[in-house]
């Protein structure tokens, strides 16, 4: 994302609103945004806003281009890497289907050589209309990227397919347009993130502090590098990434068989911090005090072994990385770890600070072939460096 230049194209609709973190996000991760605002889109977000988030002119008219004479919209056109349309409104989309450039949005959209990303936000019966769905089918054969909608509460109060995915999806999906090679093109990854919850009774349970981020982190890297992606989370209120298959558990045992439900695939990276015991007889009612001052009893018992478990499966993946979030002696213990379960790779995780749960990760990584240690960094360039270490061994 460091050095592209995004020309952002905001439609008409509630979730105009979204555009403004959209742009912090993008400008956040060392990006240009120039904006294009329609007439609709001015009725909810105005110029002034996004030119304050983005530090560039906002361009609302056709006919208010500076230099127009030398044909400025069709080189604010072809300056961008890619034109995202976000919110891309029923209307927008038909308009981009047949050609229409009656607009300084809808000209641009017809003028520009670059990819164009669309991220559709509309009630619910406008998506599956027959018009909509011929005319994103119309675009998408044009080569057009076109991102599928969240399911949700709608703004008029309906529920279904329509709702605008969150900035941070949007984002992955910029991130995916953008990326050059695709080098785990064809490859099935599956990453497991986030804590597990077992329950002690029906309002209390053991966990720990995992917040899933860098699981999520993976996952969206991954995909980006064309994989495709299946993320097994635990309870963790993150957003799925862009182009990622996701799988929600709670407890130890239920990712376990999600894991094995996701079999076969050719690389498994296994984030998440599942707890090692869970409560024998949990509680079918909420465990109350007597007043005698008599602490009930906790009789724990292993969980399945996730990792191990995978290693010695006849359908193992070629390539299995394990992680180990540690206090002290990180990679002794990750050597060990690497001995004991089988796995080809150990990722060291230091979190003696207070990093589980945080932004940043300081992270080894172990393998029969040495130690690779990574300065202090946050989570997502973490992220980065574990996949293209992947991607180099299926080259």
């Amino acid at each position: 994302m460091l050095g592209k230049r995004i020309l952002l194209i905001i439609g008409g609709g509630i979730a105009a609103y979204k555009s403004c973190e959209l742009i912090r996000l993008i400008r956040k991760a060392g990006g240009e945004v120039t904006c294009v605002l329609t007439k609709g889109g001015a009725q909810f977000v105005t110029p002034m806003t996004l030119a304050a988030l983005s530090e560039n002119p906002v361009h609302t008219s056709l006919f208010d281009l500076k230099n127009e004479v030398e044909m400025g919209h069709i080189q604010l056109s072809r300056q961008a890497d890619l034109v995202v349309v976000c919110p891309a409104t029923a209307d927008l989309m038909a308009k981009m289907a047949c050609g229409i450039a009656d607009d300084l949005a809808t000209t641009l959209l017809l003028a520009t050589d670059k990819p164009v990303l669309a991220v559709p936000a509309m009630n619910v019966r406008m998506w599956q209309h027959e018009a909509t769905v011929a005319n994103v089918a119309t675009l998408r054969a044009r080569g057009v990227t076109v991102v599928d909608p969240d399911e949700g509460v709608m703004a008029c109060g309906e529920y279904g397919p329509g709702r605008l995915p969150e900035p941070e999806a949007v984002m992955g999906a910029i991130s995916a347009a953008l990326a050059g090679e695709k080098p785990l093109a064809g490859r099935h990854v599956l990453i497991t993130a986030g804590p597990t919850h077992e329950p002690i009774d029906p309002v209390r349970y053991i966990a720990n502090r995992s917040s899933g981020r860098q699981g999520f982190a993976i996952a969206q890297v991954a995909a980006q590098a064309g994989a495709s992606v299946t993320l097994i989370a635990g309870p963790v209120d993150l957003p799925t990434p862009y182009g990622v298959a996701r799988v929600n558990v709670e407890t130890a045992r239920e990712m376990a068989a999600a894991v094995e439900a996701a079999l076969p695939a050719d690389i498994a990276v296994m984030v998440a911090a599942v707890a090692d015991w869970r409560v024998a007889d949990a509680g079918a009612q909420k465990i109350k005090k007597d007043g005698s001052g008599t602490v009930p009893p906790l009789a724990l018992v292993e969980n399945p072994d996730i990792l191990a478990g995978l290693c010695a499966s006849p359908c193992r993946p070629r390539l299995v990385v394990g992680f180990a979030a540690e206090t002290q002696d990180v990679i002794g213990h990750a050597q060990a770890k690497l001995a004991r379960k089988g796995a080809d790779w150990i990722v060291g995780n230091d979190v003696s600070g207070d990093v589980m749960g945080g932004l940043r990760n300081s992270v080894h990584i172990v393998s029969a072939d040495g130690v690779d240690s990574l300065p202090d960094l946050p989570k997502e360039a973490v992220a980065a460096a574990l996949v293209e270490r992947i991607a180099r061994v299926f080259v």
